[in-house]
């Protein structure tokens, strides 16, 4: 099969995104912690972000897939894989992949869960490009979906001003012209305390340890800006190098949406302008493994990417994980 799907690249067929409606503005945050709109959006880009009123990951990845099913005019018998990417699934089994394959019908597909924090929905979508160029897979819906108000701590100022809730998603199927091209992926294990959330520590009849766990999402912020602002342009530059492309070949950079101060360092180091990067963190905040999915969204809804263009898309958080890909629309 392998050898006979040499050529096949796995093509993006049709993106979407959700985010719950409540939106929270930093004016709000300023009523709960010692914070104003200035110093937030002057240190992060974030202007609102939209927080969930009781709907799970599971539910934003189910109206993602329900738009991208509809869309495209695909019956959901015919998909044969579903991943979500997530850091906040709605339990610990089943896995929210499995919630959304049986409320959205997807009766033939197998599904799981992957785990790669804000770079999950990179990682995700690599996982799916190798099943589809098996030449076995034909059809894949690839996620991803954060709740992380869930996991924010709303009494730390210095966190809870960057998050929010969402999900976005690609329906992924075989493509003789147009598709993943390329990637660069890692992991940095010995640095993944550096961003932490949801500990669990052993507790049981013959183990229970003095520390708390801890609950809540913390984050060394000066450590992740420096990492990311050194892998990031590293990544995209191998990209580009090894495709022999230069950075003006490139219609648009999407990277997972942190931190505008992180972008600006990234284009600085890549030689090239912000007008090369699509950019919506002002509206969503950091949604982790929803990000690059929601900006491909919101992107395309705007009419942004055409046909034959290419993009490089590039996450990068927990873990520590970074991977970038690229792609011709």
């Amino acid at each position: 099969i392998i050898e006979e799907n040499e050529m096949l690249r796995t093509g993006i067929k049709a993106v979407d995104y959700y985010v719950p409606e409540k939106v929270v503005t930093n004016d709000d945050l300023s009523t709960i912690v010692e914070t104003n709109d200035e110093w937030i959006a002057s240190r992060t880009g974030i202007r609102r972000r939209h927080l969930s009123t009781g709907e799970n990951t599971s539910e934003f990845c189910i109206e993602v897939g329900k738009k991208l099913l509809s869309k495209t005019n695909t019956n959901p018998e015919d998909i044969d894989l579903i991943i979500v990417a997530t850091i906040t699934s709605d339990y610990s089994t089943p896995s929210t992949a499995c919630l959304v394959q049986g409320a959205l019908g997807c009766v033939n597909a197998w599904a799981f869960d992957l785990s790669a924090a804000c770079s999950g929905f990179v990682y995700a979508l690599s996982v799916a490009d190798k099943f589809v160029k098996s030449g076995q897979y034909k059809k894949v819906l690839v996620f991803g979906s954060e709740t992380l108000s869930k996991i924010v701590d709303w009494t730390d100022r210095a966190t809870c001003v960057l998050f929010g809730d969402g999900a976005g998603g690609a329906l992924v199927e075989p493509s003789e012209d147009s598709g993943v091209i390329d990637e660069d992926m890692h992991s940095k294990g010995e640095d993944g305390l550096k961003l932490t959330g949801g500990e669990r520590k052993v507790r049981n009849m013959v183990s229970n340890p003095e520390e708390e766990n801890k609950n809540y999402l913390e984050m060394d912020g000066r450590a992740i800006f420096n990492f990311a602002t050194k892998t990031v342009p590293k990544s995209v530059s191998i990209l580009l190098e090894r495709n022999n492309l230069t950075v003006d070949d490139i219609k648009y950079i999407v990277p997972h949406q942190a931190n505008s101060r992180i972008i600006e360092v990234v284009a600085k180091k890549l030689k090239t302008t912000m007008d090369k990067f699509f950019i919506d963190v002002d509206e969503f905040g950091n949604t982790s493994a929803a990000s690059i999915p929601i900006a491909l969204g919101h992107m395309d809804s705007k009419g942004l990417i055409q046909k034959g263009d290419y993009i490089i898309i590039t996450g990068f958080g927990g873990g520590l994980t970074w991977g970038s890909t690229l792609i011709k629309w």
